[in-house]
């Protein structure tokens, strides 16, 4: 999976930057999710690798809170592109002769680095609340990767901040992304059954459905996660826990640039076509 989610970001990414029929808003918003996609899969499937093939448990604290960082900043990163993403196809159903004016370079550009910048400042102090606490003796994460609430709970201190921080940024920052991505497709429905035409209502669904399910595939295992490391308790055994974790940090970055080639016409004329001269050349 993860060989996978290298191979089909990085290609995604080539084939929109080199192929200029692709430089849309769409596709560049398509870009950045792919480059999230890399960084998170990057960031756990190697170290999960290692455990798994070679029993290679060990990794120093620094080591563990960059990767809770990495971690917890490619999420965030990614929720707020996949809004921006639902805002996109919003304005190309709902206002389609205004949306290159409202969705410029510029703009979009605004939009990736408004991203990273919400990301970098929600997640940085992850850092200084694990490096706050005082740890005394436990040293096993039970997990395959290192998050903020697997290393707080290894301290013998109040993390009480740290669980108020945490659920408090994840209800505003994703939550709210949740919510709003909910009123952009709650108004394209609207909009799309106001179409007269049953052959260009399914072609506007069609050009949404490809998101929704990234969608579902990146916010269901990871909400179930989020919540059931937090409330889960017992009731719900840890080999379930750490496998749904460990599904929402690889499978997402694998399907996405599957589900968008096969429902994206231009991504799949521009594969064949590529393809197609390489062959031809050789």
């Amino acid at each position: 999976m993860y060989i996978v989610a290298m191979v089909g970001n990085i290609f995604l990414v080539f084939l929109i930057v080199t192929e200029h029929t692709l430089h849309e808003p769409m596709y560049f918003f398509l870009s950045m999710l792919a480059l999230a996609d890399v960084l998170l899969s990057t960031a756990t499937a190697p170290k999960m690798l290692a455990i798994f093939w070679f029993h290679s448990t060990d990794i120093s604290f620094r080591s563990c809170v960059s990767q809770m960082f990495f971690i917890h900043f490619t999420f965030v990163a990614e929720s707020a592109i996949l809004l921006a993403m639902a805002f996109d196809r919003y304005v190309a159903i709902c206002y389609p002769l205004k949306y290159t004016t409202i969705l410029t370079s510029t703009v979009i550009g605004k939009i990736g680095v408004a991203a990273m910048v919400r990301s970098f400042l929600i997640c940085c102090p992850f850092i200084f609340l694990v490096y706050r606490l005082l740890y005394c003796g436990r040293k096993i994460l039970l997990h395959s990767y290192c998050e903020h609430m697997g290393i707080a709970r290894l301290a013998c201190d109040n993390i009480n901040i740290n669980i108020i921080y945490g659920l408090t940024m994840a209800l505003l920052s994703t939550g709210l992304d949740v919510v709003f991505i909910i009123m952009s497709y709650t108004m394209i429905l609207h909009a799309v059954f106001q179409i007269p035409s049953w052959a260009a209502r399914f072609k506007a669904l069609n050009t949404c459905a490809s998101h929704i399910c990234v969608i579902l595939i990146f916010y269901t295992p990871a909400f179930f996660s989020f919540f059931a490391h937090r409330f889960g308790g017992e009731t719900i055994p840890r080999h379930i826990h750490i496998l749904v974790a460990n599904l929402y940090v690889v499978v997402p970055p694998m399907l996405n640039p599957i589900i968008y080639g096969v429902k994206t016409k231009q991504i799949q004329n521009r594969v064949v076509l590529l393809f197609s001269t390489l062959s031809t050349c050789c």
